[in-house]
């Protein structure tokens, strides 16, 4: 045989292997769109809890949306095939209304639903996971830090040192409350601290409701100074069920689930970029995390009353 149809034969072999492949592809594709195999949801609540998402860019801070998170809650809900749902749970918290938002959406889910801290479950994010059936915690996550904050910044004695002088037109006496070119004044503080309280207050009631008997109300006390926990403390305090890893959470909620017992249950991950927006934004994500390691530059961001 020649040199050319030698070629030409093995040509058309890998054009019918490729055919073939891409054949069963489909195939298998129509299968699983047909008879979707049952699966545990996995939603991640990671980064700082915001109302919308960002990546930070080259200075910022990354953020996760509570839109987003509330989608991805929905579409766990609308799919068959997910019996329960694992929040992994890798954020220091954020914004109240964005936690109250995520919150809400984890409670009102039906379906079984397991929180596993994995290294950060603070605040806000402890917030969003009390809606939730179940707590496994890493024994050294960092959880807790119930309580809540507001900053506003007093830049005026360093205005007067650069002689920088400023003038305030305002309609009402608060109107410019947490101005920075002025200290705060005794009003203003009594009005945060009714508005500190009354945001903490509501902190302290989901985290009663949604944990139950299960807390140790005189250690609950105790905590609700702001600290935070180790997974082990938070054990103690009833703030968490298990001490636990990522395997054993989704063993769980496939228990909760009634799935078919198996060591590793089935997995679908939940994300509210499509396919090739996860690809892209990975890229990008490692070209950010790329720049900033060579960047120790923190720019604060807005001031705002957050978790």
């Amino acid at each position: 045989m020649k040199t050319n149809e030698l070629l030409l034969v093995l040509l058309l072999l890998v054009v019918l292997g490729m055919m073939l492949f891409a054949t069963a592809l489909a195939v298998y594709a129509i299968y699983i769109l047909t008879y979707p195999q049952e699966c545990v949801g996995v939603i991640e609540i990671n980064g700082v809890i915001s109302t919308e998402t960002s990546s930070g860019g080259l200075f910022g801070t990354p953020t996760i949306g509570s839109g987003d998170v509330v989608k991805q809650i929905q579409e766990a809900e609308s799919r068959g095939e997910i019996k329960a749902v694992v929040f992994e749970v890798n954020s220091p918290g954020g914004s109240v209304v964005a936690s109250k938002e995520i919150y809400e959406a984890v409670r009102d889910l039906r379906k079984p639903k397991v929180a596993y801290f994995r290294e950060v479950a603070a605040s806000g994010a402890y917030y969003i996971s009390a809606g939730t059936n179940y707590i496994i915690s890493e024994p050294d996550a960092l959880t807790g830090n119930i309580g809540v904050v507001a900053t506003f910044e007093d830049m005026s004695g360093l205005f007067e040192k650069l002689g920088i002088n400023y003038t305030i037109f305002k309609s009402g006496e608060l109107k410019d409350m947490g101005s920075p070119y002025r200290p705060a004044s005794e009003k203003e503080k009594e009005l945060m601290k009714q508005i500190i309280n009354e945001v903490f207050d509501e902190f302290k009631k989901v985290v009663i409701e949604g944990r139950g008997s299960r807390l140790n109300m005189e250690k609950f006390e105790e905590i609700l100074d702001g600290r935070i926990l180790t997974g082990r403390q938070a054990l103690s305090v009833g703030l968490v069920d298990e001490i636990g890893n990522e395997n054993e959470a989704l063993k769980l909620a496939a228990k909760l689930g009634r799935m078919t017992p198996t060591n590793k249950p089935r997995v679908c991950r939940l994300s509210s970029r499509n396919p090739v927006e996860e690809i892209f934004g990975e890229i990008a994500d490692g070209v950010v995390y790329f720049v900033r390691s060579f960047i120790s530059t923190n720019i604060p961001g807005r001031v705002g009353v957050s978790y």
